[in-house]
């Protein structure tokens, strides 16, 4: 808790009006998606510049406050959850758009820009920012950056990794560094940008970026596939893939779609329900384009793996399909989801799939089971509901016997037991089952490194 003096002094290193003690700020800000933790933040602070935080960052040493970073908080592993009377530090208020190169093509901004405002002014300049997700009109570049975000373009453009070619950060000691300047070659040793890409806070906060920025891609069409077997979803793509430039390639169940029609905001696509559904997003950059695309559709029924499918014919509509699968996380979210974001090499999808199917009909016969994910690069979401009578703190227990199942499977497989939204207070107990323990030990030494007294994030990731 703080002292009258030390809200003071916060005070005046940045103004009263942008230091928080109310409850419903300290309430929204200390907590992210994630709903299986109570928020008990000591105060939310509003930085607007880099000298600011980097002040805020030494009074927090010198007080041995701990600080927890809050982006569009869109996270689902409880990255930037305050629970035990930390000091929230908001980049909303570093939201400028700093500099565009487009020569280079590179676009240079604060932490708290908006994804959405970024591919807009992207766009509005001729260029292309292709890291999108169904949050990107909330979530901020610092925090996709402090987690590796991925999203629905994976299988395209990569992770929010590949487009990063420069940093600022202000570490635990409140030391700023400038990481690679935004070059494209640089080889002078160690390269600490990628040690703070995924780092999810604990090394020290992100407070600038430059980016790396593509052409815009040329118009895209939407397809919705209904398919009988999880396991065709696989030879679906691998037709597709060959012949056509995927940008996305996603699947969701019937159970998802349910409950994204039940908001009445969306038609259903076809007029028979089917178990398992694809959308797949690619480039029309030939007059052909399209009739390749319904060649494929023909060439797949007639192996049986779908039974149904709808081409988009405007942007509209693609969009409108596009809600099929982006608007599920919204949809499910009253049901307080145990979420379960793996990953496995694309290849052993369907041997995967089939194995964690067993184990979910084995330990989850009592509750609903909703799948969806990007399967195109292996990644696949389970979102199992709680039921309404049942309390959350049971719900988690039990969801949490479960994990022990899941996690071994991941575990033979060499897989990721989170593969998007990183470990936060949720998974970091689970950590060894994807990194080795010399590599945690070095990541715990690496903590220590840039943040001797633990004042960042802590409790998270390791």
């Amino acid at each position: 808790m703080l002292a009258p003096q030390q809200l003071a002094e916060l005070s005046r290193l940045l103004a009263a009006d942008r230091v928080a003690t109310d409850t419903d700020t300290l309430t929204r800000y200390g907590l992210d998606w994630t709903r299986y933790f109570t928020p008990d933040a000591a105060a939310v602070l509003f930085p607007k510049t880099v000298d600011e935080v980097v002040a805020l960052v030494r009074w927090a040493q010198r007080e041995q406050f701990a600080l927890v970073p809050s982006g569009g908080r869109t996270g689902l592993s409880g990255g930037a959850v305050a629970r035990n009377g930390e000091l929230v530090v908001s980049f909303e208020r570093m939201n400028a758009i700093l500099e565009l190169d487009k020569v280079g093509r590179t676009v240079r901004c604060q932490a708290g820009v908006i994804t959405k405002t970024l591919q807009e002014f992207a766009l509005a300049n001729g260029l292309y920012y292709p890291v999108d997700f169904a949050s990107s009109g909330s979530s901020q570049i610092g925090g996709n950056i402090a987690t590796n975000a991925g999203g629905i373009k994976v299988v395209r453009y990569g992770m929010t990794r590949e487009w990063v070619v420069g940093l600022k950060v202000v570490t635990g000691e409140g030391e700023v560094l400038e990481l690679n300047h935004g070059l494209a070659k640089n080889n002078t040793g160690y390269d600490f940008r990628h040690l703070f890409i995924g780092s999810e806070g604990t090394l020290g906060f992100i407070v600038e970026a430059t980016l790396r920025l593509a052409r815009p891609p040329a118009e895209l069409a939407v397809m919705v596939l209904a398919v009988p077997n999880l396991a065709d979803i696989m030879n679906i793509f691998n037709a597709y893939r060959d012949k056509l430039d995927l940008t996305a390639f996603e699947f969701f169940s019937e159970q998802a779609l349910r409950h994204v029609l039940a908001r009445g905001t969306v038609q259903r696509p076809f007029d028979e329900a089917a178990e398992y559904y694809v959308l797949l997003e690619f480039e029309k950059i030939a007059p052909d384009t399209e009739t390749q695309a319904l060649a494929l559709f023909e060439y797949c029924a007639e192996q049986g793996w779908l039974v149904d499918g709808v081409l988009s014919q405007s942007q509209q509509q693609a969009a409108e399909l596009w809600r099929l699968r982006e608007d599920i996380s919204e949809s499910i979210t009253p049901y307080k989801p145990y979420k379960n974001d793996i990953a496995v090499v694309v290849s052993k999808v369907p041997d995967f799939v089939a194995q964690l199917d067993e184990i979910l009909a084995r330990e989850y016969p009592q509750f609903e089971v909703v799948w969806f994910g990007h399967i195109g690069d292996g990644n696949l979401h389970i979102n199992v509901l709680k039921p309404e009578a049942l309390a959350i703190d049971d719900f988690r227990r039990a969801c949490e016997q479960v994990n022990k199942h899941v996690f071994e499977l991941v575990r033979d497989f060499n897989g990721s037991m989170s593969a998007e939204h990183g470990v936060g207070l949720l998974k970091h107990d689970y950590l060894d089952v994807s990194r080795s323990h010399a590599e945690i030990r070095l990541m715990k030494a690496m903590k220590s490194l840039f943040d001797p007294d633990g004042i960042m994030n802590p409790g998270k990731l390791v």
